[in-house]
């Protein structure tokens, strides 16, 4: 996917519609979008959908009949999480460098349900890193 890693800037609308891709369990026509959320005009869908293949953030999963007409099925290319991770990230790098990381995560944590739980995911998660890094100075040296 393309789309991996890039800082994904969308309108509201376009969101409204990626919610309701997400929370379907197959593909979506473009008609199917309004009828889930009637907030939604099928001009506006028809628009987000466009904007949002641009952005390879949704891909057109078939093109199915719908009717007597051949239409095509949308899909979301990145997952909700990975998606509000990435813009959480991108509001910390727009932060006033004060703010540090171990900040950000003490302040996470604090606010964590299961707070012994996610020490113990983070910890793994920290190990994981180390030997990543390790690894990769070690081909650094190498090279």
């Amino acid at each position: 996917m393309s789309s991996n890693g890039n800082n994904f800037k969308i309108t509201n609308r376009e969101k409204d519609v990626l919610e309701v891709l997400w929370n379907s369990d197959s593909p979506l026509l473009a008609s199917d979008i309004p009828k889930i959320n009637s907030s939604l005009s099928i001009s506006s869908v028809q628009l987000a959908l466009r904007n949002l293949l641009s952005k390879n953030i949704i891909e057109v999963a078939d093109i199915v009949h719908s009717g007597t007409v051949l239409s095509r099925s949308y899909r979301p290319l990145i997952s909700r999480e990975k998606f509000f991770s990435n813009e959480v990230i991108n509001s910390f790098k727009s932060l006033d460098r004060t703010i540090t990381t171990k900040n950000i995560v003490a302040t996470l944590l604090n606010h964590e349900k299961d707070e012994a739980n996610t020490i113990k995911e983070l910890e793994k998660l920290l190990e994981e890193r180390k030997k990543q890094l390790s690894q990769e100075d070690k081909k650094e040296k190498e090279e």
